[in-house]
């Protein structure tokens, strides 16, 4: 065997967390940041809304796409002792604003919890190492704590995603800790076993307002946080701007040098978008798909795979007919009368756009069938 193929080389993460990505960012606005920084955050809430939203002037990139005032609450909720719940439909970017608030926070994203993955108290808050446990006993050096009492212990925010798929009985487990910001851990004897929340600590949360699992969320857990409704992106003209610019960032990631066509995509952005609205631009309704969200992030794995479709099969330019392909795929799921709908909405909307894009999608129709 040649050595070619016997040695690891290193390869580059599929995805550096916002900490990553954005650390150029994150040093000039902490450099340049004059305003209040709460206790144990590492910049002032008017910093960590510029990295959100973005500011031409000091360089910094948008990245998130939504009313101003709405992501001031957000940040201004976790100031206090409460938490923050935000709440939308499949592929509105919660995760990703809850991330870069964390990142803004406290200058690390990635202590976060799966609801759909704690089914028992040892994934929520600790459990133990088996190893020293034996030969030494409950003590702190034994102690595995979960990504929520790391959190407390360093006084970080915590990321929940999909908080309403735990379990109820541990969803009130967390009532103490937003609550009293404390976690008594009883098999440790004296100040050892309780942990109290350090500055800077505070939960964010995510929830899914379509499909929300199978438990309700606990009301007095509803109490303790603050919540936000997440909405798609409102105007046509700011989805497509995201959708460009993040299938740039996806492409350049994977090496691939096909360079978004925005005309191409406005095709793809304009259908997402009447679709998932049950409206057309003009004001027509249309049916509304059930089986599938038709978000912004789905246009943009649609737009990214169109590209990858070009790069690899040749052209190295996208074309409505690749992308045409991965719409289909994504918009027809498991219900059997969104193929019907989709037929309607061509018939009706497509139909009658003026457009060499949109008479090449109209050409491809039959793929629907």
């Amino acid at each position: 065997m040649t050595a070619s193929k016997t040695t690891h080389q290193n390869k580059a993460a599929q995805r550096e967390p916002a900490e990553v990505t954005y650390a150029a960012e994150l040093e000039k606005l902490a450099a340049l940041d004059e305003g209040p920084v709460p206790p144990g955050w590492r910049m002032s809430p008017r910093a960590v809304e510029k990295f959100v939203m973005g500011d031409d002037e000091l360089g910094i990139e948008r990245k998130f796409v939504a009313d101003r005032a709405m992501v001031v609450r957000i940040i201004i909720s976790l100031c206090t002792s409460r938490g923050c719940l935000l709440v939308g439909e499949p592929g509105t970017a919660k995760s990703w604003l809850s991330e870069l608030l964390a990142a803004g926070i406290s200058g690390g994203s990635t202590l976060t919890l799966q609801g759909g993955a704690v089914s028992q108290v040892s994934q929520l808050l600790y459990s133990w190492n088996e190893a020293i446990l034996k030969n030494e006993g409950p003590c702190l050096k034994a102690l595995v704590p979960s990504p929520l009492l790391r959190g407390m212990m360093e006084g970080r925010l915590v990321r929940f995603e999909e908080i309403a798929r735990c379990p109820q009985a541990l969803q009130d487990a967390l009532l103490s800790v937003l609550s009293d910001r404390v976690v008594v851990i009883p098999e440790l004897a004296g100040d050892e076993g309780v942990i109290l929340a350090r500055e800077g600590f505070n939960v964010v949360a995510t929830s899914n307002s379509i499909d929300e699992g199978v438990h309700a969320m606990s009301a007095a857990l509803k109490r303790r946080m603050d919540f936000e409704e997440i909405r798609p992106i409102r105007h046509l003209a700011d989805e497509l701007d995201v959708v460009v610019r993040e299938v740039r960032k996806a492409n350049v990631a994977a090496g691939v040098s096909v360079e978004p066509d925005p005309e191409v995509l406005e095709v793809l952005v304009t259908m997402f978008h009447e679709l998932r609205n049950g409206q057309t631009l003009d004001g027509r309704s249309t049916d509304r798909l059930a089986g599938a969200a038709l978000s912004t992030a789905e246009a943009v794995a649609v737009a990214h795979a169109a590209s990858l479709n070009a790069w690899y099969y040749g052209g190295d330019a996208m074309t409505v007919e690749q992308l045409m392909h991965h719409i289909i795929g994504s918009a027809l799921k498991d219900q059997p009368e969104d193929r019907r709908r989709l037929r309607h909405y061509f018939d009706t909307a497509v139909a009658t756009r003026e457009g060499d894009n949109w008479k090449q999608a109209w050409a491809l129709r039959s793929l629907i069938q």
